[in-house]
């Protein structure tokens, strides 16, 4: 009970001060390039391969290729091999006030996995992933005070990510949306083994106060993988592919800047008007938290609202009377990733069966 305590007073202190670190008020979109490891940490040496060469070059790279944005400014972590505590990368990024935080990594396995993923911060689904987190969060051993530094945290402990998750919550929508932009880049660019975006508990997730996403290019420990990572060709196409996927998030980024309103709606309906009692609308989402409706929090879905049920939030996508139209708008609800997806009829805003709907209304 203590520990909890400790992690929800945490959790308010750092919620305190997020407005010090809100999204960047530059005129440019900025990146921080995160190479994972360096220095006296070499990372994973799978096949004799130095992750924390291979992160560096990709970085390097990813940020050459950002860079012929005039709108996009770029920040290292570190542009040589130097050893940067996890803390540090974090606050170089809040210090920034930079819009995504990219860290990039190379992983490791005893068997022949291979294939490239990405990882936002959340609650381990399996034990793979708590390994992975497990692996990437060691490195705190080699610094000093690293008890006092990280609130006790303590990688070999499953219950430590609990303190984790409640420090990035409020970027976590965005965090998806990129780790899916550059997931779906390494797939249909690269032809990449898709091994999909997870929820682990980084530390260097942790300390970010914007969208972060820790990217596993592939497995050192896979001899053709490994070589593949470790040869130009490898690291340009990686770096290529990471780049591609931020420009696209940034896009869709500049294109969002305003939140909206709570009952909005602009999908091109012709039977439907203000003033009708009946309508449809796709439920997308449900949370006990208030999510900004802005497309970028939602998968790229527009013509959002909210309606607040008990202590949950339920997100609805479009409004439509027809009911031919709200199938083929669930349809792309799921084919965007929201897979529980559902039609939700009203009444005078009241939630209505979908029976009272059909014979209440002519379609």
């Amino acid at each position: 009970m203590r520990y909890l305590f400790k992690i929800l007073f945490i959790s308010f202190v750092f919620l305190g001060i997020q407005s010090l670190f809100s999204q960047n008020s530059n005129d440019k979109f900025t990146v921080v390039l995160d190479a994972g490891h360096g220095g006296k940490d070499p990372g994973n040496t799978g096949n004799g391969y130095l992750e924390k060469n291979i992160a560096l070059s990709i970085a390097l790279q990813v940020g050459k290729e950002l860079e012929k944005q005039k709108d996009i400014k770029v920040i290292y972590t570190r542009k040589k091999d130097v050893f940067v505590n996890l803390f540090r990368r974090a606050e170089i990024a809040n210090k920034a006030k930079a819009d995504l935080f990219i860290s990039i990594h190379c992983d490791s396995h005893t068997s022949n996995a291979y294939g490239a993923g990405t990882f936002v911060l959340g609650l381990h689904a399996n034990q793979r992933n708590f390994e992975i987190a497990k692996k990437e969060n060691s490195v705190i051993f080699k610094e000093e005070n690293y008890e006092q530094k990280y609130d006790g945290f303590d990688p070999n402990n499953p219950e430590s990510v609990i303190s984790l998750v409640l420090m990035q919550e409020d970027y976590l929508d965005q965090s998806i949306v990129i780790a899916d932009l550059i997931q779906r880049a390494f797939v249909s660019d690269l032809n990449r083994k898709n091994r999909t975006v997870k929820q682990a508990g980084f530390i260097v997730l942790k300390y970010t106060y914007m969208p972060s996403v820790l990217v596993e290019t592939g497995f050192l420990t896979n001899k053709k993988e490994g070589a593949y990572l470790n040869s130009s060709k490898g690291q340009r196409e990686m770096s290529s592919s990471i780049a591609k996927g931020i420009i696209k998030y940034k896009s869709r980024f500049s294109n969002d800047s305003t939140f909206g309103p709570i009952n909005s709606f602009s999908y091109e309906d012709s039977s439907f008007k203000l003033e009708d009692d009946y309508y449809l609308k796709i439920q997308i989402a449900s949370s006990k938290k208030r999510i900004p409706l802005k497309s970028y929090n939602f998968k790229g879905l527009k013509s959002l609202s909210t309606v607040k049920t008990g202590s949950f939030y339920r997100y609805y996508y479009e409004k439509t009377r027809d009911y031919s139209i709200a199938k083929k708008l669930l349809l792309k609800a799921k084919n965007d990733g929201y897979k529980d997806a559902i039609i939700v009829a009203f009444k005078n805003d009241t939630k209505i069966s979908i029976n009272d709907y059909l014979s209440s209304v002519k379609n």
